[in-house]
């Protein structure tokens, strides 16, 4: 049997990069997997491909996570198609870089609805589906700058500091009820966002990561998953950084 057979999983940001890599490794793993995706036309093609596997992958691209309504609405259609909602990947983030000096508020809200409020509406949506059938595993994608900081990144950084207390507070009130809650911190990945770096920047980034190399989607996946098995039943609150170590020092 797939380790993840018979589970609902809903992957936040699943289109791409990190998002689009932990669908697949879930997927794969016998999970039905619902994509919750602005992107829509990029989730359907990742879900067509997986589809075409015999996997189970749908897409919801119309879901606002900044908002409870929409979050409530689309958490009710799956439990009433599934019957149950055994995971979240709270994936789904934007940047809108700038020095604090430069930074404007619209670009700070922006950031905060969609890597913080986004993070939160989605849990308080799901959780209550997951507190009725006694249990759930959470995954909350932070970032080693939400632990480290990162200039330019004031918005970005707030947030995902932020995704790590909350991950610490849910992880303390929501073990009684047999749901797990943790986060992982990505160091650099690549995705779409790093592929605008320059060459030589990769290089130079390459040579700080002991291990040498750029970190893969299956990489933050691979975490994932096992946070999402049985084989982490007893880790919860905690922020397990993905990075190659590179934030050794």
């Amino acid at each position: 049997m797939k380790t993840l057979e018979n589970k609902v999983a809903i992957i936040t940001g699943g289109a791409q990069g990190i998002g689009k890599g932990v669908v697949e490794k879930f997927a794969k793993n016998g999970a039905t997997v619902i994509i919750w995706d602005v992107q829509k036309e990029k989730a359907e093609t990742v879900a067509h491909t997986l589809k075409a596997q015999g996997l189970k992958v749908e897409v919801m691209g119309d879901v606002d996570i900044t908002k409870l309504d929409s979050v409530e609405a689309a958490a009710k259609a799956i439990v009433e198609k599934h019957g149950q909602i055994d995971i979240l990947i709270n994936n789904a983030g934007i940047v809108r870089d700038a020095s604090f000096l430069k930074m404007s508020v619209d670009q700070w809200d922006q950031v905060i609805n969609v890597n913080l409020t986004g993070v939160f509406t989605c849990a308080k949506g799901i959780i209550p589906y997951m507190v009725e059938k006694n249990y759930g595993k959470i995954v909350n994608l932070s970032s080693v700058v939400g632990i480290f900081g990162n200039f330019g990144q004031t918005n970005y950084v707030a947030a995902k500091a932020g995704v790590v207390g909350m991950t610490k507070t849910w992880g303390r009130e929501l073990g009684k009820h047999n749901i797990n809650v943790n986060a992982i911190a990505p160091g650099a990945i690549e995705t779409d966002m790093l592929a605008t770096v320059p060459e030589e920047m990769i290089a130079q980034l390459k040579n700080r990561i002991p291990v040498r190399r750029i970190g893969k989607p299956e990489d933050i996946a691979n975490a994932a998953f096992f946070l999402c098995s049985d084989e982490a039943s007893f880790i919860t609150g905690q922020t397990i950084i993905v990075d190659g170590g590179s934030t050794l020092g």
